[in-house]
């Protein structure tokens, strides 16, 4: 089992910076592809960023490409998404998720973290 909890969360003004980190315990997430996830009120949850298990390869929504940076600590069994420029619309309630390698499927999620942009 991976247990995910993650931080950094909070209020901040349009064009803003906040820094999300997603804490691992229980299994080294070296072998896991990690993802970050949000869900606005009333909206679907939607896939924000992905890394993969060996670090190389990054993927972004696009309405998050060139403001968000996504990368891993697997020394600090941590992740990480560096969100610049935060637009009001990026308020939501951030999910951190791991997949074991070769899966599709993220098994493991955490509790979330709130961000709110104001205008």
């Amino acid at each position: 089992q991976v247990q995910l909890v993650e931080s950094g969360g909070g209020s901040v003004q349009a064009g803003g910076s906040l820094r999300l980190s997603c804490a691992a315990s229980g299994r080294t997430i070296s072998s896991y592809g990690m993802g970050w996830f949000r869900q606005a009120p009333g909206k679907e949850r939607e896939f924000v960023a992905a890394i993969s298990w060996s670090g190389p390869s990054r993927n972004y929504a696009d309405s998050v490409k060139g403001r968000f940076s996504i990368s891993r600590d697997n020394a600090k069994n941590t992740v990480y998404l560096q969100m610049n420029s935060l637009k009001p619309e990026d308020t939501a309630v951030y999910y951190c998720a791991a997949r074991a390698a070769g899966l599709q499927t993220y098994a493991y999620w955490g509790q979330g973290t709130q961000v709110t942009v104001s205008s």
